[in-house]
């Protein structure tokens, strides 16, 4: 369906915090628009008001979510079906679920399941481990993702790794659905290593949109530099 368009391609993600001034609709339907015309093969986009404006200004796939923290479940991205019904309706032409072996709301396969049917959408497993990829491509995800690897408690050391590639090309050599490398890529560079490891296409998100962390760390080793020279005057 809308997997030939992104094979190979750029995935930009969209998102930032409502309380901040990049997290309006109109802001991020920009930041959309902008990646697209530099050749973003798709955009991966968080709550129905902001996929619906990104939705009217470029017609390249949008992978959805909707992040809603539920009461004693770690699950929150896309945790039920109608959070996945709010983002199709909004614009989505795949929606991304959290994946993960934890509890949560909805049976997982059940959730795969009902996408499937009631929503007629391709569904993307962000998952953590080898593990989880393959169990979800037996209960049904058309694509996996290495979206939470590090943001699990049992793979919290990842963290610091930068992008899981060595999870990528795991989940290449053991899953017949395509791979999606997300998380943690800050350069062109390890975008394209991801390729090479077997990525059907790459998810990069803060390295390209989030303006106000890539300023702070420009800002932060400039300072660094300034401390380590001293000061012009010598004291």
């Amino acid at each position: 369906m809308q997997l030939p368009q992104i094979k190979g391609g750029l995935i930009v993600s969209c998102q930032a915090p409502e309380n901040t001034p990049l997290g309006k609709p109109v802001v991020l339907a920009a930041l959309a628009e902008a990646a697209v015309r530099g050749g973003a093969a798709g955009i991966r986009a968080n709550l129905p008001q902001n996929i619906r404006a990104i939705r009217e200004l470029v017609q390249v796939p949008i992978i959805g979510i909707y992040k809603h923290t539920l009461p004693n479940y770690p699950v929150y991205i896309t945790p039920t079906l109608e959070h996945a019904r709010a983002v199709v309706e909004a614009g989505a032409d795949i929606v991304a679920i959290d994946a993960t072996d934890r509890d949560r709301p909805e049976p997982l396969h059940e959730l795969i399941r009902r996408i499937h049917e009631e929503l007629g959408v391709l569904v993307m497993a962000d998952i953590s481990t080898l593990e989880e990829g393959i169990a979800a491509e037996e209960m049904g995800a058309d694509l996996v993702a290495t979206t939470m690897s590090g943001y699990t408690p049992y793979t919290q050391h990842r963290r610091t790794m930068g992008a899981d590639i060595a999870l990528v090309a795991q989940l290449a050599q053991k899953v017949t659905v395509p791979v999606i490398c997300e998380g943690r890529i800050s350069s062109p560079e390890e975008a394209r290593l991801a390729l090479e490891a077997g990525a059907w296409a790459v998810v990069v998100g803060t390295a390209i949109t989030a303006i106000d962390q890539v300023t702070a760390r420009f800002v932060e080793r400039m300072r660094q530099r300034t401390a380590g020279n001293g000061n012009e005057d010598g004291t």
